[in-house]
C-alpha cells in the first residue's frame, strides 16, 4: 500500500511540473497533458524497477516530445508537397486549404497509403508489406490519391483542367 501512496504523491506533486515543461515544448495544452499522462502511464508499468522516477518521467516525456515534433514536421512536409502539386494549376488562394480534411475524405484504400507514405514517412516497399499489397499497387494508390486531391483543390475554385 505504501508504494501505491508513494505513486499517488509523486503524481500529485510532479504532474503539473512535467505538464508545464512539456507545454513549453509543444503546440498546445492538450498535447502537453497527453505527453505527461503517457509518461506517467509508462512509469506505472515499471514502477518497481525505476530508480529515479522524476528522471525517468523527463526522459520518457522528452522522447515523446521528439516524436511529436517529427510527426508535425512530416505533416508540414506533406502539406507543402501536396500544396506544391496543386499550385501547378490552382490559384494562390489554395495555399491555406486544409489538406488534412481532404486526405481524411479519401476512401480508406487510398487514405491509408497516403498517411503511411507522407505522414509516417514509410517507403513504398514497407507500406506494401504492411498492407499486404504489391509495391506497384501502392504506387498506383498514391498516384490516384494525389489526382483526387489535386482535383478537389481545383474544384474548389472551378478551374478547368488543361
Amino acid at each position: 500500500m505504501s508504494g501505491e501512496r508513494e505513486a499517488e504523491r509523486l503524481f500529485e506533486d510532479f504532474y503539473p511540473r512535467l505538464a508545464g515543461w512539456c507545454r513549453g515544448l509543444v503546440d498546445g495544452d492538450a498535447v502537453a497533458h497527453d505527453i505527461a499522462s503517457e509518461a506517467f502511464t509508462r512509469l506505472w508499468s515499471r514502477w518497481g524497477t525505476v530508480r529515479s522516477p522524476e528522471s525517468y518521467l523527463f526522459s520518457v516525456a522528452a522522447n515523446l516530445v521528439k516524436d511529436h515534433w517529427r510527426t508535425r514536421e512530416r505533416e508540414r512536409r506533406t502539406t507543402r508537397h501536396l500544396s506544391a502539386e496543386s499550385r501547378e494549376h490552382a490559384p494562390a488562394a489554395d495555399q491555406g486549404m486544409d489538406v488534412r480534411s481532404l486526405v481524411e475524405s479519401l476512401p480508406e484504400r487510398l487514405r491509408v497509403p497516403v498517411l503511411l507514405y507522407y505522414y509516417a514517412g514509410l517507403p513504398v516497399d514497407e507500406i506494401a508489406s504492411v498492407l499486404r499489397r504489391r509495391p506497384g499497387t501502392v504506387k498506383s494508390d498514391l498516384h490516384q490519391a494525389r489526382q483526387r486531391l489535386r482535383s478537389a483543390l481545383r474544384g474548389l475554385h472551378d478551374i478547368t483542367t488543361p
